[in-house]
């Protein structure tokens, strides 16, 4: 009695003799090379698909994000000062919010015409929400704050909390 091939054990199938056994090992061979080619062109399908809904994602990403105000936060002797380039967004159309110890601008920049994105050269103005929140470095009076806004430049000023002065208190001897 010959050995069962494994295609044999695996099937169960039996083959009359050598000749048929030799010639279902060609063909399987065959289908095994042809599945193995399947095989890598479906892997490669299943990866130009996965690389297609990663772009579409980031796509979506990126057109879901804010930008980020560049600013100036700077001091004086009785305030914070903070400016920003706005150019192209109403007074109306910025939100500022604050604690004593932060600040949160937001905004939308709105496109006055509609370009096509190939008739494009350069894109390198942001369109869209933006928004910055800033910690201070001191504490402020939130209610004597003050805005406003001159040739696309916003400017905020906080006054600054004044410090309680130490005093020194003498302890009398009775």
């Amino acid at each position: 009695m010959s050995k069962k091939s494994f295609f044999e054990k695996l099937t169960g199938a039996k083959w009359a003799d050598e000749d048929a056994s030799e010639e279902k090992k060609i063909k399987t061979d065959k289908k095994i090379k042809k599945s193995k080619i399947s095989k890598e062109a479906v892997k490669k399908e299943v990866v130009k698909e996965k690389k297609k809904e990663e772009a579409k994602k980031e796509e979506e990403w990126l057109s879901e994000s804010e930008g980020q105000l560049t600013i100036d936060v700077y001091q004086t002797a009785n305030e914070v000062v903070i400016k920003s380039t706005i150019a192209g967004v109403k007074p109306e159309d910025i939100d500022i919010t604050m604690t004593n110890d932060m600040i949160t601008i937001k905004g939308k920049r709105k496109k006055d015409e509609d370009v096509k994105e190939e008739d494009y050269y350069y894109q390198e103005c942001y369109w869209g929400p933006f928004s910055r929140s800033v910690i201070l470095p001191v504490d402020v009076e939130v209610d004597n704050a003050d805005a406003s806004m001159k040739n696309g430049i916003l400017t905020i000023r906080l006054p600054k909390i004044e410090k309680i002065k130490t005093k020194k208190i003498r302890i009398k001897s009775e």
